[in-house]
């Protein structure tokens, strides 16, 4: 159950956009987004034009999410609507048919998670993703999700490449199997709680 499509589409919208935790998305959350990734990015340090650059992507993605969205045009995302857009925006579709706000969040979270700029996301890089997300007591299942999440061509490197990411990204919005590895791409889902009753 938690690795269903349904849960998986909670989570992102729970833990990833709603960062005020209200129970539906609206600018205000990309916009703290923005800061936020400024911030990650520079471990701490703060830069204006990052700052900018992050702002145009998170706005950009919010007034794309908004025209796909928003049915009701209230400036509010339900959890249901969101699920709507991305039935329709997303199951079946990969990354490169993604629409180009959301793919452009996609590559900036990779460079969030990529902490030392190697162009891989490695184990602790991973580790320390899924803690900074949400709660989680057992570090063994934080690994054993990213060895499920890993193919053999991941192993050898080390960890995900940008294009690996983008690949089970796309898998984790648009493919409704509970078995493939993409599931695991932002933890062990099973451990938390992703509904918002």
């Amino acid at each position: 159950m938690a690795y269903s499509w349904d849960s998986r589409i909670n989570f992102v919208v729970k833990y990833l956009y709603d960062v005020d935790c209200n129970g539906y998305l609206d600018e205000r959350d990309f916009a703290c987004l923005a800061l936020r990734a400024t911030i990650v990015e520079g471990k701490g340090e703060f830069s204006f034009s990052r700052l900018q650059e992050h702002q145009h992507i998170m706005l950009n993605l919010w007034e794309e999410m908004a025209e796909l969205a928003d049915f009701n045009k209230d400036g509010k995302i339900t959890v249901e609507e969101f699920k709507r857009a991305v039935q329709q925006c997303c199951v079946g579709r990969s990354y490169e048919d993604f629409p180009q706000a959301m793919k452009m969040f996609i590559d900036s979270n990779f460079k969030m998670v990529d902490m030392n700029d190697d162009g891989i996301i490695a184990a602790d890089e991973y580790r320390y993703n899924c803690v900074t997300k949400f709660a989680i007591d057992d570090i063994e299942a934080v690994d054993e999700a990213f060895d499920n999440l890993l193919s053999d061509d991941d192993r050898r490197r080390g960890g995900l490449t940008l294009s690996r990411y983008q690949e089970l990204y796309a898998q984790f919005l648009g493919n409704p199997d509970e078995e493939c590895p993409a599931v695991y791409l932002f933890g062990p889902l099973s451990d938390i709680p992703i509904n918002y009753e």
